[in-house]
């Protein structure tokens, strides 16, 4: 069994396989003896779900919505320098233990006995998520909490200039959770989450000249890091600046320019005078070895 000393963030993503798909440490004691049983060295199985979840409101209409589950466990058997794989979609107990029977194909010899039980070792919660959010595994806040990041992304944008004629904002989180357990009685487990916001802007003056600006920010946590200079304001008033920015944006300069070579080893600006040789090369060795060359022009015209 695994320990009570185990921390409580790794018990808890631990948890969520045991509570969501029945998962149990007999059945993963039973796979770890099949994926053995043809006499391997070394097994592990490697579960892993990903939910998600995306948003998109183009002019104020919401276009896109989409949320997902997927499942799955690889099952690795290791013996000598052949190694085994196996992976299964459905995580019933019939279909992990056929997985670990394939996996055991690789090798041949006599059965082995996994260890008994298995130790968690602890590890730190380098992806802290607020209760109610991901926590337990469920989209507690439903849809509505996330609409209404995007929604106020496009109040935002359109109240910044009135040039502003277009928004899009969208918005897309996963929750990717793992475990791992291994026939020398390790046992890991983890809970990645990671959100995305982003604004799109169309910027269109009187003279029905366009521009577009975009700005997004995200990280592995949940829906309370979008504050600040995260929040949905923040970001579309980004977006929509840089599209009025362009708005009143001229052309670079083009044509001939004077080039300055300036102290110490601008090579790069060399080589096009002197070869690549010179990229290693001081300036003022450069004039030494090509005496008339200051105020002169680098390269005859094409």
């Amino acid at each position: 069994m695994v320990p009570s000393s185990a921390s409580p963030v790794s018990s808890s993503h631990k948890r969520y396989f045991f509570e969501k798909f029945g998962i149990t440490e007999r059945l993963l004691e039973r796979c770890l003896g099949e994926a053995l049983s043809a006499g391997g060295d070394y097994a592990d199985l490697y579960f892993e779900s990903v939910m998600a979840i995306s948003l998109g409101v183009d002019e104020q209409i919401v276009k896109s919505a989409s949320q997902g589950t997927s499942a799955g466990c690889g099952i690795r058997v290791i013996s000598g320098e052949r190694t085994g794989y196996a992976y299964t979609d459905n995580l019933n107990a019939d279909r992990l233990l056929h997985a670990a029977k394939t996996a055991a194909l690789i090798a041949s010899g006599p059965a082995k006995q996994p260890v008994q039980g298995f130790t968690e070792a602890p590890a730190a919660n380098l992806y802290p998520m607020e209760v109610g959010g991901f926590d337990l595994g469920k989209f507690d806040l439903g849809l509505a909490a996330r609409l209404e990041l995007i929604l106020r992304a496009d109040r935002a944008a359109r109240a910044y200039d009135a040039r502003i004629t277009q928004v899009r904002a969208n918005y897309a989180e996963e929750v990717r959770r793992i475990l791992v357990a291994g026939s020398d009685g390790s046992f890991a487990s983890d809970t990645q989450p990671l959100t995305r916001l982003s604004v799109f802007v169309i910027a269109k003056d009187a003279d029905g000249k366009t521009a577009s600006g975009s700005a997004g920010a995200g990280g592995r946590a949940g829906l309370g890091q979008f504050v600040a200079t995260k929040g949905p304001e923040h970001l579309a008033q980004e977006a929509a600046r840089g599209a009025i920015l362009q708005l009143g944006a001229v052309p670079a300069p083009a044509g001939e320019m004077e080039v300055v070579l300036g102290p110490g080893w601008p090579g790069i600006r060399c080589t096009r005078r002197w070869g690549m040789a010179w990229k290693r090369t001081s300036t003022a060795k450069a004039r030494r070895r090509s005496p008339g060359s200051l105020g002169g022009r680098w390269r005859a015209r094409w």
